[in-house]
């Protein structure tokens, strides 16, 4: 076989594996206790599907959400996305760590963490009527991506609950965007998982929120971006991390990536 045809073979090889390799969320943990995730390669085949703390969605595919559809409904929690029956109780300034199924080496990206106020009850609520706001992200640091932290570790991310955080119910938005097509047009790709959680503590903060169809334009910087040719900054997308999470509280996000006190 020619080298050409050897290239071609191999290019769509590649390109089978990526699509396989594309990852969700299974579960995740307080230190003490897990709780399971929606795992979308089972769980949409199972009738009934057993009750969760992960929102449902419809991505058996493990694909993502293209910008073209930053104002679509699949955008909030993923892709024909459903409320979780169940709702962790965490404490504020818990470190919980996601686990991921997988996650391919090649889709570098930042790693960006919301939460929501959902009301009495997280099972129920209108995603369309969520407000979120960020606690966490994570960008480009010395030549560093998130995503390969969160390989080197198993396929898992900390994140920490902010101990100034107000008390209650709250729909938590755990979200990679991979950037290796971003160079072009419609090329980012969004990965929103969404759990259910209860955030116990004395804290009062609760920043304002933004809709999860208003977090992102196609054209923002941290969105339309090559991460190619030795890129050295790089501007995190989405509303700011509050000041009080450990942002700067105006702006986009910084390049290096924050996390809560």
């Amino acid at each position: 076989m020619s080298s050409f045809k050897n290239s071609i073979v191999l290019s769509a090889l590649a390109g089978a594996v990526s699509v396989m390799a594309h990852g969700h969320v299974v579960s995740f943990t307080d230190g003490s206790q897990e709780f399971s995730g929606y795992d979308v390669t089972k769980m949409a085949y199972m009738n009934p599907a057993p009750e969760v703390y992960g929102w449902s969605e419809t991505a058996t595919d493990n694909g993502f959400v293209a910008p073209s559809a930053y104002t679509d409904a699949d955008i909030i929690c993923h892709r024909g996305a459903k409320n979780a029956a169940l709702t962790a109780k965490v404490a504020a300034g818990d470190k919980l760590t996601v686990f991921w199924d997988t996650w391919p080496q090649s889709h570098v990206g930042p790693i960006i963490d919301y939460l929501a106020p959902c009301g009495d009850d997280c099972s129920t609520v209108d995603k369309s009527s969520l407000e979120f706001f960020k606690i966490q992200e994570a960008g480009l640091n010395s030549g560093k991506w998130p995503t390969d932290e969160l390989i080197a570790n198993n396929n898992s991310w900390a994140v920490t609950v902010p101990t100034s955080l107000k008390p209650g119910k709250y729909v938590w938005r755990h979200e990679i965007i991979a950037l290796h097509s971003a160079g072009q047009e419609d090329g980012a790709q969004n990965y929103p998982q969404c759990l259910n959680i209860e955030v116990t503590g004395s804290g009062s903060e609760e920043p304002a929120g933004v809709k999860g169809t208003a977090l992102y334009t196609p054209k923002d910087a941290g969105i339309l971006v090559s991460v190619y040719n030795n890129l050295s900054k790089y501007q995190i997308p989405g509303p700011a991390l509050p000041a009080a999470f450990g942002g700067s509280g105006s702006g986009s996000g910084s390049g290096s990536g924050s996390s809560p006190p």
